[in-house]
């Protein structure tokens, strides 16, 4: 384990990488259980990805939270666009079952409360800085150049910026809010010329998304 770990460390790719396709597989997992491994395995891939997290935060330098007014507007501003285009396109995917736990666990369950704190907690802490290293910092300059590392954050590359903004919001169900939801956190990279900005604005739309979707029930959100 300790080795596997050490042989992750070493590589700038796989710090970049592992710790995205971990919580991409665990997320895939999700409700092939029963309905309620939807929430026990979000639990659990929240926990894995706060834990790859630390384990990379020491070698993936450009992975530190920015506090900006950029980061904030963005924020925002992407958090309006998700939920005023919801109604004006077609989504991904059909129509699945929303992550709703009271649906499962009932309304006045503690435990189905517990599973919304938990989704809260690793869209905005867990979700941001697992994505964003992965497709800003990654994905963005390996394009580019397979020595990514050589590449500054901040450089501007029209089809690195059009294919990697593409990828990551036809990943959501949502995907044309995805793809210009790409674009800004991009842009915003491109911008500051450092990641921290873009977690930021990731985590701050994301915290809004949940909040709308507990306050207004809007669960095909989530």
């Amino acid at each position: 384990m300790t080795s596997g770990l050490q042989r992750i460390r070493q590589s700038p790719l796989l710090t970049r990488v592992v710790p995205f396709a971990v919580f991409l597989a665990l997320t895939a997992l999700q409700g092939t259980f029963g309905e309620s491994s939807r929430y026990w395995l979000y639990l659990a891939k929240t926990l894995v990805g706060a834990g790859l997290l630390w384990a990379v935060w020491p070698v993936v330098t450009e992975m530190r939270w920015r506090l900006s007014w950029e980061a904030v507007g963005v924020g925002v501003a992407v958090f309006g666009l998700w939920v005023g285009l919801d109604a004006w396109y077609p989504k991904l995917g059909g129509g699945g079952k929303s992550w709703n736990p009271f649906e499962t666990f009932g309304n006045a369950s503690g435990l189905a409360w517990t599973f919304v704190v938990v989704r809260l907690l690793g869209s905005v802490l867990v979700v941001p800085p697992l994505e964003e290293v992965f497709y800003r910092s990654f994905v963005y300059r390996y394009l580019r150049k397979a020595d990514f590392e050589s590449l500054p954050l901040g450089a501007f590359h029209g089809l690195a910026f059009l294919v990697t903004s593409a990828v990551f919001g036809l990943t959501h169900r949502e995907w044309l809010a995805g793809i210009l939801c790409g674009f800004a956190y991009q842009g915003l990279v491109c911008w500051k010329g450092r990641l921290g900005d873009a977690m930021t604005a990731h985590a701050i739309t994301n915290l809004l998304l949940g909040a709308w979707v507990v306050a207004k029930g809007a669960w095909q959100f989530w």
